[in-house]
């Protein structure tokens, strides 16, 4: 039974640290740097630039309240120790995330 709550949580837990970064799409880009990848790779109008921001921030907004709804869900199932092992693999894993976002942005030698 334990290990099938560690599975949930982990499950549960790994996709919804993406919404720790709220100017960001559900791949963990900011959303700007996608617009202007998209942009050089298809040449967009400023009126396509538009749209598909306002489609991005839509979707995150949606990403936000599953997320939101999962989370109260999950306290429901889960007692306060699991819900505080499970907020601090959380953490962890936005803070490992970070650190090989940093990594990433570090010039190469």
């Amino acid at each position: 039974m334990i290990r099938k709550a560690l599975f949930l949580a982990a499950a549960i837990a790994l996709p919804l640290t993406a919404f720790a970064y709220p100017s960001e799409n559900d791949y963990g880009q900011p959303v700007d740097h996608k617009l202007e990848h998209l942009d050089k790779m298809l040449k967009l109008s400023p009126e396509q630039k538009t749209k598909l921001e306002a489609i991005f921030k839509e979707q995150h907004e949606k990403f936000r309240a599953i997320h939101e709804e999962s989370h109260s869900r999950m306290k429901e199932v889960l007692n306060p120790e699991q819900m505080q092992k499970m907020d601090e693999m959380r953490k962890q894993h936005m803070e490992q995330r970070q650190e090989r976002r940093e990594q990433h942005r570090k010039p190469a030698p």
